[in-house]
């Protein structure tokens, strides 16, 4: 059967053209940052511009690590914590518009979509709230705990939009949006800590059972499964049918879902990559537990530069034009040219940026371990 994917292009055409798998310099999301890496392939790219020196714009205090990241529609800021609520936040000051207390931490990333707003939590549910009053609209219970972060597609056949999560009960779910009534069910052989990338039709994902998996995002049948070599903690990007994804073998893969096989590997130090990349038309940039920023040649896994930082990079870095933004374990944000890898920019927090950044036109905002998210923007 073939399956396409397509979005409603009259709101977010950026997704619609990330989903179908075109290259992410196609990709126009300077205005929004709804999910997880800002679009369903999880390239962690956007066209947005960002000022020389951020200055701190606002903070706001949660009670607890902040590891999620964030999500921006509009004048809105949805972020959760490690506290157990997911918060709305007005993006221009900071202020609280609303919470919502969940059964658990929320670690992974809120999803944005169509006046909703999708998370998981660490006691294994899946929440569906209303984006304007946070008013609970459904939630679906997993075996597990949740820390990836919801992706979505919707089907040409059907119309139907579908979120799709995966838990530490070893499944991934493809869930109804509007309802949170199960479409189907994929089971693996451990745990799903990452979120599964959708692109031409299929969602692709790595898992703790060393193996990556490619689904149809339609039916939830195995389409095809590859030799990892070691288990997968990170969220891989998917491009061309390409995944780019690190492994805690102390490795970073390109994995060839066409041909079924592993591309090329790129090694450095014996390391492992909890980071999810960010890929441009010709690189792939990745954070590692060796403390350092690599950024690796898309074409062959070369390297191009390193950059270090003094404690673990497990945030995902986000390419904006010709600028990378990453936190560091080290406590700080750091702002890096893509060209060469020279630091252009840090901010010390103090405490360890587990979070990733969500990058909007002039703006991005970030989460802490010391239980504050933080917005920047032009002074």
């Amino acid at each position: 059967m073939l399956v396409a994917v397509r979005f409603i292009a009259s709101v977010f055409p950026w997704i619609g053209i990330a989903v179908l798998g075109l290259r992410p310099f196609e990709v126009r999301a300077a205005s929004e940052w709804p999910m997880f890496r800002g679009n369903p392939q999880l390239t962690g790219v956007t066209s947005a511009s960002l000022p020389d020196k951020p200055a701190l714009k606002w903070t706001f205090k949660t009670g607890g690590p902040v590891k999620s990241s964030a999500a921006i529609l509009g004048d809105r800021v949805f972020i959760g914590s490690s506290d157990s609520n997911l918060y709305c936040l007005q993006r221009s000051d900071g202020r609280k518009l609303w919470s919502f207390q969940s059964d658990g931490p929320i670690e992974g990333s809120p999803l944005v979509l169509d006046g909703r707003v999708y998370f998981g939590t660490a006691n294994t549910n899946v929440y569906a709230l209303d984006a304007d009053s946070g008013k609970a609209l459904w939630s679906f219970g997993l075996e597990d705990k949740i820390l990836s972060s919801p992706n979505w597609v919707q089907s040409t056949i059907t119309n139907r939009k579908d979120v799709l999560v995966g838990g530490y009960d070893f499944k991934l779910y493809s869930l109804g949006a509007a309802t949170g009534r199960t479409n189907w069910v994929f089971e693996t052989g451990n745990y799903i800590n990452g979120t599964p990338a959708i692109g031409d039709g299929v969602t692709a994902f790595g898992g703790c059972d060393a193996v990556v998996h490619v689904v149809d995002v339609l039916n939830g049948k195995k389409q095809k499964e590859i030799e990892a070599g070691a288990y997968i903690a990170a969220s891989g990007a998917l491009v061309d049918q390409r995944l780019y994804v690190g492994h805690y073998e102390n490795a970073f893969i390109c994995v060839d879902l066409k041909d079924g096989r592993i591309a090329w590997t790129y090694k450095d130090r014996a390391f492992p990559y909890f980071s999810s990349p960010a890929v441009t038309t010709d690189r792939v940039i990745v954070g590692g537990r060796d403390k350092r920023l690599h950024c690796i040649k898309r074409s062959n896994g070369e390297p191009v530069w390193v950059f270090a930082t003094r404690g673990k990079v497990d945030s995902s870095p986000v390419v904006a034009g010709d600028r990378i933004l990453v936190g560091s374990d080290d406590g700080r944000i750091y702002m890096v040219s893509l060209t060469d890898g020279r630091e252009l920019w840090n901010y010390e927090i103090g405490q360890p940026v587990q979070s990733s950044p969500a990058v909007v036109d002039g703006a991005f905002v970030i989460g802490s371990d010391d239980g504050s998210v933080y917005c920047f923007g032009s002074r």
